[in-house]
């Protein structure tokens, strides 16, 4: 095999990869990196056996080959290289020579043969996204995630479509995020659990454009994330989500309209009277125009009001302020709407067209 492309492009190939790499392993041949360059294009392929990305990069194939290098190895020594063409050749004995410039590397590398095959999975109609969209629905639910595995499914988002509305969800057991899109088509309905882990790192790499478009293709076990020239390919979470439905409950008795800016800076000032192991909740006290925050902790204590506009009832109920922070970081409206029952009931953070729902559920707390 022998290949010429630039350092740039290698890099960043490289990069999009490594993050199905997995950072544990029996299995060797799965902590590399696979340069497949067995047709007219360089392919880069990394594989976890959950999550698999290839990517396509830019460059000359002048002799055809594959051959598979240690992904850490090979990501430092690309990002040590001058800016500059990297010649890539190897033997059959699977000796390799990197150069660029006056730099020359001799290593060993491993058969491409035994890497981990590709899912072969047929793809039928596209769902059509933006990538900035589905860049952004991930950045607002991703947070609400289970962060273990004990329940399984709440390690990953629902993706629900039905006709023409993409809705995603994910849930912790104490919130719960959610957002609706609208597709520019309709498609077959379908409903399926994506891992988290796979959304992390699309995120982390897609590039967001508005202009660009990313293909999502669904099967039973699998869901396929085409954009530029990258594909990911990821196992779904198998099981029955969770009837949100049950959750969000159109009634409500406090209807609150308050600047987010205010709120999330008054939020963030209160945590600072609350070391990270406490559990100590924010209490609002909601009363005609005003919303009083309230927080106390062996450090002292935190009190401030803020302006709002009130429909409905008086209250006063409790929230982890690290719940509420979670939501307002990613809600880009300057003025929010809170939907509150009693103190016992979950609240709803919520625009007027549902584009997004956060549900927030209360701490108990001694009514003063």
């Amino acid at each position: 095999m022998k290949i010429v492309c630039s350092q740039a492009e290698l890099s960043k190939g490289v990069n999009i990869v490594s993050k199905a790499v997995p950072t544990r392993t029996t299995m060797a041949i799965l902590e590399c990196i696979l340069i497949d360059a067995s047709s007219d294009k360089i392919k880069l392929v990394a594989n976890d056996m959950e999550i698999t990305i290839e990517t396509v990069i830019e460059g000359r194939v002048e002799e055809r080959g594959i051959i598979a290098f240690d992904a850490h190895f090979l990501q430092e020594v690309v990002s040590k290289l001058p800016n500059s063409d990297v010649t890539i050749e190897t033997s059959d004995k699977l000796q390799a020579v990197i150069t660029c410039e006056k730099a020359r590397f001799e290593i060993v590398g491993k058969s491409g043969e035994d890497f981990p095959n590709i899912p072969i999975i047929q793809r039928n109609q596209p769902i059509v996204i933006s990538q900035f969209t589905l860049r952004e629905t991930i950045r607002q639910t991703i947070f609400s995630i289970a962060d273990n595995d004990k329940i399984k499914i709440l390690s990953g988002e629902l993706f629900e479509i039905t006709g023409n509305k993409l809705k995603v969800v994910s849930l912790d057991g104490h919130r719960v995020s959610i957002r609706n899109i609208e597709l520019k088509d309709s498609y077959e309905d379908k409903k399926v659990i994506v891992p988290g882990k796979t959304l992390q790192e699309i995120r982390k790499i897609i590039g967001g454009s508005t202009e660009d478009n990313t293909n999502i293709f669904i099967t039973d076990n699998h869901i396929i994330f085409e954009f530029d020239q990258t594909v990911v390919v990821s196992r779904l979470l198998e099981g029955e989500y969770f009837n949100i439905n049950q959750m969000i409950s159109s009634d409500y008795e406090t209807k609150v309209k308050i600047n987010k800016k205010d709120l999330h800076s008054s939020i963030t000032r209160s945590t600072l009277m609350v070391k990270e192991q406490d559990k100590k909740p924010i209490i609002m006290n909601i009363e005609d125009d005003k919303m009083n925050l309230k927080i106390s902790s062996f450090i002292g204590n935190f009190d401030e009001s803020i302006d709002i506009s009130k429909e409905g009832k008086n209250l006063q109920i409790g929230f982890n302020p690290k719940f509420f922070i979670d939501a307002l970081n990613v809600i880009d409206d300057e003025e929010v709407t809170i939907y509150m029952l009693d103190y016992k009931n979950p609240c709803l953070i919520k625009n007027d067209n549902e584009d997004y729902i956060y549900v927030i559920l209360p701490v108990n707390i001694r009514e003063s």
